[in-house]
């Protein structure tokens, strides 16, 4: 299983998706699935613009988060961190409702967002790194504070947004149902550069594990590799935040989860994350538009229901180890 599975989330990938895109409140015949031709207008209608640029989004949001909580799990020598958890997401949530205060180009979004990202994450990267190694409890503190110094902000402008902060608490909580195609274009970007960027910095990323010190005597420059990673890292948390909302733990879960079945070894983990990440977040948003059909269950909810438990049982057990 494990030589196969890029192969077993690939074909669990597409098997999920066509069966995405015939269920729903509108259900979409097999023979219609199949033969999209034949099908009437309203049915070309859901499957071209509505559930496929979300299944697609899924994907690629899935993709995002995975396998920059890889690169940040190797940065700061930790299983328990996660853009969510430690507080670069939150910070990358009021670049965008700052966006959406003054009604910018969606572009704007991830641009904001990162900007903010950026700022968050070497702060709390610099505050928790003691003689150059990261104390999780300190990280964990300053990601709490940080989210709440911040939260403050987004909680003011959405003050400000008035009646319409409906739509932002919808967001907030993770939201895949105003994909488009031209999010999914403005996704693709920031996702195609930073696989390439980690998937290059793989072997650094690898040395990163034994210390910053055994990092240094390879010949790895730690400082800047560290700077140059949590840059691309805050990129694609800023892009995914800003057109999905906050969508927690998959950058936790995920990483461990394949971790534990290709081992280490980034070579391998980071494109497997990616998939997996992207199969994860494709079930969970599937399972929160079926669950109470035709009430859409936020997928920020759905990957907390999996997440919390599971992050519990990793801080239990570093805990134990300690």
């Amino acid at each position: 299983m494990k030589k196969h599975i890029s192969l077993i989330l690939i074909l669990g990938i597409i098997l999920t998706g066509t069966l995405s895109i015939g269920l729903g409140s509108v259900s979409v015949p097999l023979e219609q699935l199949f033969s999209i031709s034949t099908a009437p207008d309203y049915i070309k209608t859901i499957i071209y613009e509505i559930r496929l640029p979300r299944i697609v989004m899924a994907l690629l949001i899935g993709m995002m988060l995975s396998s920059s909580g890889v690169v940040v799990q190797a940065v700061f020598q930790n299983p328990l961190a996660d853009p969510y958890i430690i507080g670069i997401a939150a910070s990358a949530t009021f670049g965008a409702v700052t966006a959406y205060v003054f009604q910018l180009p969606d572009i704007f979004y991830g641009v904001l967002a990162f900007l903010s990202c950026l700022i968050s994450t070497f702060i709390i990267f610099k505050l928790s790194n003691r003689s150059g190694k990261v104390d999780i409890t300190t990280l964990l503190i300053v990601g709490i504070a940080v989210s709440a110094f911040i939260g403050a902000f987004t909680s003011f402008a959405m003050y400000l947004i008035g009646e319409e902060s409906f739509k932002i608490t919808m967001w907030l909580m993770g939201y895949l149902g105003g994909a488009t195609w031209t999010k999914v274009l403005l996704l693709i970007i920031p996702l195609v550069f930073s696989l390439i960027f980690f998937y290059l910095q793989r072997n650094q990323l690898d040395a990163l594990l034994s210390g910053d010190e055994e990092a240094n005597s390879l010949g790895v420059d730690v400082h800047t590799l560290k700077a140059k990673v949590l840059t691309v890292s805050a990129l694609v948390v800023a892009f995914s935040v800003a057109f999905s909302g906050m969508i927690g733990f998959v950058g936790l879960i995920i990483p461990h989860s394949i971790r534990m079945l290709v081992g280490p070894s980034n070579s391998k983990l980071i494109p497997n994350a990616a998939l997996a990440g992207g199969f994860f977040l494709l079930i969970c948003d599937t399972i929160g538009r079926l669950l109470l059909a035709p009430i859409e269950i936020p997928i920020g909810v759905v990957t907390a229901f999996f997440g919390a438990p599971f992050f519990l049982y990793l801080a239990f057990k570093a805990k134990g180890g300690n």
